[in-house]
């Protein structure tokens, strides 16, 4: 692409491609994407970004091209590769100016450099680190600021590769460039404080970017670019100078107003000092200890000591906090049970640690977390009056709630209880008892102070097991609490509530479930919405607890449900509902068919929260969860529900609709589940698998359930069925084993296995295309014993269930293989006698040997020949199934089923699902649970001898090893 003659036709062509009309940008787009891999084209690129006078979108657009294209032709193995002699130029014109104007374009350029410096530096652009080096030096503003940017961005990029020799380059790069990028930072950080002491706003601004981006790249070099950082001077000057710092620009945020833009970027470069301290303890904690007793020293004094008054911010106190827990929980710093493990470091650490974590500053630091950094704020009251269930959402963990204060409050209390719980467990406990009884409702101080105990008692349920007499302190002290109904003693209700939530798995007795069910019951019609919100959640753990007794929850089922049906109804944010559905679904779960009399009121509003839902998908999601649990407990009566269910799953499992990206997996089991639970099969139940075949296609981790649901249709009316969908069904199947696992081809097989044993007629003839490459899997000896297990399963249907259809599938094979019949047969049986430890589940080994002895009688002279392994895998066969009567001293199968039986479930049990006794009758005309194997064995012996004779039958069984015929005489005594 000649340079003068094209960028005329590439401008226009970008212009164009800026265009709001369709009509224009899309030949645009297909224009420039057949441009991109011809010769000079990234050239031309060049060219228009870095002239200044063109228009801003348009040279915006030929970044981003630009930026494409390196990450697809720039290295020299990618097809169409840029050339040499290209990449030269382009190296080069990159570099020649760092004069950007445009803030947005400035950084793009500076991410495409860092993209080139990956490949390409320091070996084939040598010369860049040198340029931006000397660039960063120019008294220019503009210049200087590009020229930093960039060498960020390049540090950070050559920083992030994990290649052993591009580690070895960092290295050297860094210990280069060190010492310059100090004095860099140094310069920029003074200059930014005489700034701001002289209130040069405009001034200190510009050197407060500076001081940021060069410091950014000391992180980058100080973290990735040494071994042992703590043998460097320099490293160890810089990590110290950090805390000089840090104090000179908290003191300099004192005079800058809040809404000053200089405040943000202060607030920033602040944070991002604690990130260097806290990225360098986690890659080098060894190297960080001479930085401990500092760290702790200054991080407790701004957090937990008046120093911080005035000056400490939100965020900094959460890294602070977090400074605080990576040296309590670090690893490295913990010694060995036994010390003489331990290498001098760890104990080096752990001195330093206990040095400084003396009683007075554990109980300072529990004491000021519980009474200063638990109290719940004026904003958050404000919140809980005004928005409930926004309070509700944000205590639980909304979105922002990970990144604020009270969450990293609470994990430091958690870590720093749990590593010095023999200290802090007398201090947590004298501040309870300092709280017995009622607070007084008009001290609202003392009420937020026992939220906060508890909050804390709660948190910390694992560590004071052996210290609280939690059941005790429920009867006596916190079941009375709960019963207050005063509007301002909520904040105690709730938090009650929430406390017998953390402790119901830790320690609470069974006895007391029937008391806190009926105090749960009457907070679920608590006057407040957000005591009635967390009710919900105790409630939820307690069903979910291991201890948890159906019958001690049964005489609370019918109010609980409907009241919280009644908060389904009430709350208006979609994640409360989720959560509220949750609870419910969890309530169904347990108790199961218990729950069939109550559940009408939520089965006539789901329809309705269903369509009021279409914009939120994760709560169509809770809603498929309910769903899948209230079929589950309505079992064969869910049927009434399938005008709403069914256009539901069909929905969910619709491929070629956009929620099913949301809605597949819990679509899928809510259709399974429908399955095993129905009656019968109906038209529009059958109509949904027309889905199936897009999901097939899809080869996701969503096929096992896909084969379970084949299944089940199989088994809930396969006739009408397969009528309908084999052939669709068998054609994908082809196409699927060509692509997926061997666990997948299993349960793929397993299906076909079905198929033959539903319906062993229509089966064979219906999944025929597949069955040639199941012989061939056999006679070629497939290794994978699972695979070939399921092979001999689906074989084993064929040849004992109809026998004309192997006959026709035997000269099949004898054709396309191009062999003689009898070696064919001679082959299958020699694999299958000498596979059959392949086989592990006892029906398929009894499936086995039925299948192998209905070859006899036969005068064919290779099942002859074959007649010893025969003879072996039945006698296996026999072992496997065959019980002694100890009083008789007979043998019987213990794999026949005579009759059908309704089996007698316990309370704990779940009750069998319709496909369950669908199953159990199906299993009445298999073969395997009809046929007694010690009569099969007798009548075809019997029927051999018949055939051949005496003399004949004593020869072929001669054939078989003595050992063995006895032990299948014995096996066949009283025949």
């Amino acid at each position: 692409m000649d340079l003068n003659s094209a960028s005329t036709i590439v401008l226009q062509v970008l212009t164009q491609a800026t265009s709001q009309d369709t009509a224009v940008l899309k030949p645009a787009e297909e224009q420039l994407k057949q441009w991109e891999t011809q010769p000079g084209f990234y050239s031309v690129l060049l060219n228009i970004f870095t002239n200044h006078t063109l228009d801003v979108n348009v040279r915006w657009l030929a970044v981003l091209y630009f930026k494409n294209g390196i990450d697809r032709y720039w290295r020299r193995v990618a097809p169409h590769a840029l050339s040499e002699e290209e990449k030269t130029t382009l190296r080069a014109g990159l570099i020649a100016n760092f004069n950007e104007p445009v803030n947005q374009i400035a950084t793009q350029i500076s991410v495409l450099i860092a993209k080139v410096a990956r490949v390409d530096c320091p070996r084939q652009w040598p010369e860049l680190i040198p340029t931006l080096l000397e660039s960063v030096k120019v008294q220019d503003d503009l210049r200087q600021h590009r020229a930093l940017l960039t060498f960020y961005h390049v540090t950070k990029t050559l920083a992030s590769k994990r290649l052993a020799a591009d580690r070895k380059l960092f290295y050297d790069l860094a210990s280069g460039i060190y010492s310059f990028a100090c004095s860099l930072w140094n310069h920029h950080t003074d200059t930014f404080l005489q700034q701001a002491c002289r209130g040069d706003e405009a001034a200190a601004t510009n050197s407060l970017e500076r001081t940021l981006l060069s410091l950014k790249v000391l992180r980058k070099l100080t973290v990735h670019g040494f071994v042992e950082p703590h043998r460097s001077a320099e490293v160890m000057g810089f990590l110290h100078a950090v805390f000089e710092r840090l104090k000179q620009f908290l003191e300099c945020s004192r005079s800058i107003r809040a809404e000053n833009v200089c405040r943000d970027r202060l607030e920033k470069t602040i944070i991002l000092f604690t990130k260097v301290l806290l990225d360098f303890l986690d890659q080098h904690p060894f190297s960080f200890t001479s930085l401990i007793q500092r760290s702790l020293e200054f991080a407790v004094s701004y957090v937990f000591t008046e120093a911080g008054e005035g000056v400490v911010f939100e965020r900094f106190i959460v890294q602070c906090m977090n400074l605080i827990k990576m040296i309590v929980k670090n690893y490295a710093y913990k010694p060995s049970k036994y010390i003489e493990d331990s290498s001098p470091e760890t104990l080096e650490a752990h001195k330093i640690k206990t040095a400084f974590f003396t009683y007075p500053t554990l109980m300072e630091i529990c004491r000021r977390l519980v009474t200063h950094y638990f109290l719940l704020t004026e904003e958050e009251l404000t919140m809980w009056e005004e928005d409930p269930e926004g309070f509700t959402v944000e205590e639980t963990g909304g979105d922002s709630w990970k990144y604020s204060l009270r969450p990293c409050t609470e994990v430091l209390f958690i870590d720093i209880f749990h590593e010095y719980n023999q200290t802090l467990t007398p201090v947590l406990l004298e501040m309870v008892h300092s709280l017995q009884g009622t607070t007084n409702m008009e001290d609202t101080s003392a009420i937020l102070i026992k939220d906060a105990v508890y909050n804390a008692v709660g948190l910390a349920a694992y560590e004071l097991f052996d210290s609280v007499d939690f059941d005790q302190w429920f009867k006596n002290q916190l079941l009375a609490e709960l019963q207050v109904s005063h509007n301002r003693y909520k904040p105690i209700r709730r938090r009650v509530i929430w406390l017998i939530g953390q402790w119901i798995s830790v320690k609470f007795k069974s006895d007391l479930r029937p008391m806190l069910y009926e105090a749960i019951r009457n907070l679920l019609q608590d006057q407040d919405l957000v005591v009635r919100i967390e009710t919900a959640t105790t409630l939820k753990l307690t069903v979910d607890d291991f201890e948890f007794r159906t019958d001690q929850f049964l005489p609370y089922l019918e109010s609980m449900f409907t009241l919280l049906f009644q908060l389904l109804q009430e709350v208006t944010e979609c994640d409360t509902k989720m959560h509220v559905l949750h609870v419910l679904s969890c309530v169904n779960e347990r108790v199961n068919v218990q729950i069939r009399p109550y559940v009408g009121c939520l089965v006539q509003y789901l329809p309705l929260l269903w369509k009021q839902s279409e914009e939120h998908n994760m709560l169509r999601c809770a809603i498929l969860t309910t769903l899948i649990h209230l079929v589950q407990g309505l079992g064969a009566d869910s049927k009434n529900l399938y005008p709403f269910l069914l256009p539901v799953i069909q929905l969910s499992t619709d491929v070629s609709q956009p929620p099913h990206v949301y809605l597949l997996e819990d679509g899928l089991e809510l259709w399974l589940v429908t399955l095993e639970n129905s009656p019968c099969l109906t038209p529009e139940l059958l109509r949904i698998f027309q889905n199936m075949s897009a999901l097939l296609e899809l080869s996701s981790e969503n096929l096992k359930n896909c084969f379970k649901i084949i299944n089940a249709y199989i088994f809930l009316s396969s006739t009408e069925f397969l009528q309908m969908y084999a052939v669709d069904l068998c054609r994908s199947f082809c196409e699927l084993l060509k692509d997926i696992t061997t666990e997948g081809q299993v349960q793929a097989l397993k299906v076909v296995e079905n198929v033959l044993k539903v319906n062993p007629v229509l089966g064979p003839q219906m999944f025929q295309p597949l069955l040639p490459s199941v012989f061939k899997g056999i006679i070629d000896g497939e290794r994978y014993p699972m695979l070939m297990s399921t092979y001999l399963g689906v074989m084993g249907r064929v040849l004992l269930q109809n026998t004309s259809f192997f006959s026709l599938l035997l000269n099949q094979m004898a054709c396309e293989l191009g062999q003689e019949l009898d070696q064919i047969l001679g082959n299958m049986i020699e694999m299958w006698v000498d596979r059959m430890d392949n086989i592990t589940q006892p029906e398929r080994r009894k499936l086995s040997a039925l299948a192998l002895l209905s070859l006899l009688p036969s005068l064919n002279g290779v099942i002859q020949d074959k007649f010893c392994g025969i003879i072996h895998v039945t006698l296996e066969g026999l072992y496997d199934v065959m019980t002694e009567d100890p009083e008789t001293g007979t043998y019987k199968d213990c794999m026949l089923m005579p009759h059908f039986e309704e089996p007698k479930v316990t309370e704990d049990e779940e009750p069998p699902t319709e496909q369950d006794k669908r199953k159990k009758i199906l299993a009445l005309k298999d073969p395997v649970h009809t046929v007694s194997l010690q009569q099969f064995v007798y009548e075809k012996l019997k029927a051999q001898q018949e055939l051949l004779g005496e003399q004949g039958f004593h020869a072929l069984m001669e054939t078989v090893d003595t050992e063995v015929v006895a032990q299948l005489q014995e096996f066949l005594q009283g025949f």
